[in-house]
């Protein structure tokens, strides 16, 4: 178990920059495969394994631990996402960065009680379909943004995302626990929560995978439409307009001094844009799951 999650946990860290087919990841994801099959294995055949792996045999309990898993790749990807962006596009220092991303949790901490009331009375599948589908549009709100994007452009996104956060957390944790006998609850427990871990893990190996292999692209794909003379990405990027108006071929050397970190940085806004709109593609999908799921019992 040690062996298979370490190398998980390296292979993921490694992979956006070394590359999934490098020699090294790859030998990673095997000692991964080899030494997680070895003890999933042992872990069946135990009357009393280290970890009951017999909890995923419960369908509600695999529901849950899906939307964990699910909720760690979003809650995780817009903690990290959202530094990125403000140190290395606006770069702000880490307590402007702190003071942005306050907002979520002050959201959070005000909806917390409504949760809370909720949980107790409704339908914990009918509350978790509503908190996963508000949480992907409060992501994908903010897969819009531009260089020049800041406190203000990140507000109601986090407001949504911190309303929703709380109903992701709560009526899950009930759909996945609330089946099961008492004494399978501790082994549970713990899965449930490595599910969110792992997903955070997957999730942040994604977006840097995207965004290390993204921003190239999609900045030869913004110097084609300043050549062309594209007044729109001109302002997406932050170019004068005179420069690019009526523009058509290569610039000269002062042009491209001028416009390249712009163009540099527009790209790796995009490629973040693009990381925002997978996660929030991701977060929706944990609604499919949803319907497989039996009503537990009153919390």
């Amino acid at each position: 178990m040690a062996a298979a999650l370490t190398s998980l946990e390296l292979s993921l860290k490694e992979a956006p920059t070394s590359g999934w087919t490098s020699a090294y990841v790859l030998g990673l994801l095997a000692v991964c495969l080899v030494s997680g099959g070895a003890f999933i294995g042992r872990s069946l055949r135990r009357r009393r394994p280290i970890v009951d792996l017999g909890n995923f045999a419960d369908r509600n309990f695999l529901v849950g631990s899906t939307l964990s898993f699910v909720l760690g790749i979003g809650l995780f990807g817009s903690v990290y996402l959202m530094p990125v962006f403000l140190a290395f596009v606006r770069g702000h220092d880490a307590l402007e960065i702190g003071m942005t991303m306050l907002v979520t949790g002050i959201a959070q901490l005000i909806t917390a009680p409504i949760a809370v009331a909720l949980e107790k009375r409704m339908d914990a599948r009918l509350l978790s379909a509503a908190g996963f589908a508000l949480f992907a549009v409060g992501v994908a709100m903010s897969a819009f943004q531009d260089p020049r994007s800041d406190y203000d452009a990140m507000f109601w996104p986090q407001v949504v995302r911190g309303v929703a956060i709380m109903f992701c957390l709560l009526p899950p944790t009930r759909l996945a626990l609330g089946t099961l006998p008492p004494d399978r609850i501790p082994d549970a427990s713990g899965l449930f929560n490595l599910m969110r871990n792992l997903g955070g893990a997957i999730g942040i190996a994604l977006i840097d995978t995207i965004i290390y292999t993204r921003s190239e692209p999609l900045g030869q794909g913004l110097w084609a439409r300043l050549q062309a003379g594209d007044i729109a990405a001109a302002a997406f990027v932050g170019a004068p307009a005179e420069l690019i108006s009526g523009h058509n071929g290569s610039f000269d050397a002062d042009a491209t001094a001028l416009l390249d970190p712009l163009v540099q940085t527009a790209a790796s806004v995009q490629a973040i844009n693009e990381a925002w709109m997978v996660v929030a593609v991701l977060t929706g999908c944990a609604l499919l799951s949803v319907p497989f799921a039996r009503r537990p019992a009153p919390a």
